[in-house]
């Protein structure tokens, strides 16, 4: 008696990507930035365990840095499964343009959103300590115009009070999504906290539409308010401020 599976297909998952898009400023360099080499390499076991039980999606993470200009560094979007952190080190300027032209160039069918099994609106992080040093609007501007990042889960890390909130708040489209720490752990903490939130929210199908724009809203909603719970408790512990 034939097995009736014989010649049946496993369905292809969607995927989802992480990406983190780090300022490997100058001023970065000492405890901010190891802080974040740690508590990224930390974080992705757990992206690991949330892809591998997730049957709605696969999580990829894709890491883009910028200094003096931007440079990719997972050549495409790789499998949380095979994906390994490469620590960063800090040197030169915040050039946050270059930064927006790099993601717009990446986020098309024909680069890094290119699964044949479709995609659902990736997840985007962004860290910076400080103020850009290029003109980033015109390349911002353009950013803003890409369905991907239009429809793309938004979240931003300042690192001290250095940072520009304003800038922080104008990628993300919503101060709400725009989160300030002042310590190593509080650091971590939020590393760890948006990296598994935004891969819990990111890779799930909500029902709504396939990775149609309200799905994508939702799921931005979705985020502000679990940002919202976190900032109404103390994030910043410990005694080291920046």
């Amino acid at each position: 008696m034939p097995n009736i599976y014989d010649g049946a297909v496993e369905v292809a998952r969607r995927t989802m990507t992480l990406f983190f898009v780090v300022d490997a400023s100058g001023s970065m360099d000492g405890s901010k930035m190891g802080t974040l080499n740690a508590a990224v390499e930390e974080v992705i076991p757990e992206i690991r365990k949330i892809s591998g039980e997730n049957a709605d999606a696969a999580i990829k993470i894709a890491v883009l840095e910028f200094s003096s200009g931007a440079r990719w560094i997972t050549p495409a979007p790789m499998d949380a499964e095979d994906f390994t952190w490469s620590f960063l080190d800090a040197d030169g300027l915040t050039d946050l343009g270059e930064a927006c032209k790099a993601l717009n160039e990446k986020l098309s069918r024909k680069a890094f959103m290119s699964d044949a099994a479709g995609s659902f609106a990736p997840a985007i992080f962004l860290l910076s300590d400080g103020e850009p040093t290029d003109d980033y609007k015109p390349e911002l501007e353009k950013l803003k115009q890409n369905n991907w990042f239009r429809k793309a889960i938004k979240v931003a890390v300042a690192i001290g009070d250095d940072a520009n909130r304003d800038v922080l708040g104008e990628f993300t489209g919503n101060k709400e999504a725009v989160l300030t720490v002042h310590t190593p752990e509080a650091l971590a903490k939020m590393i760890r906290f948006v990296s598994v939130t935004a891969s819990q929210i990111g890779s799930k199908s909500t029902g709504v539409g396939k990775g149609g724009v309200d799905e994508a809203a939702n799921k931005q909603d979705e985020m502000v308010q679990k940002l919202g719970a976190v900032q109404e408790t103390d994030i910043d512990d410990g005694d080291l401020e920046w």
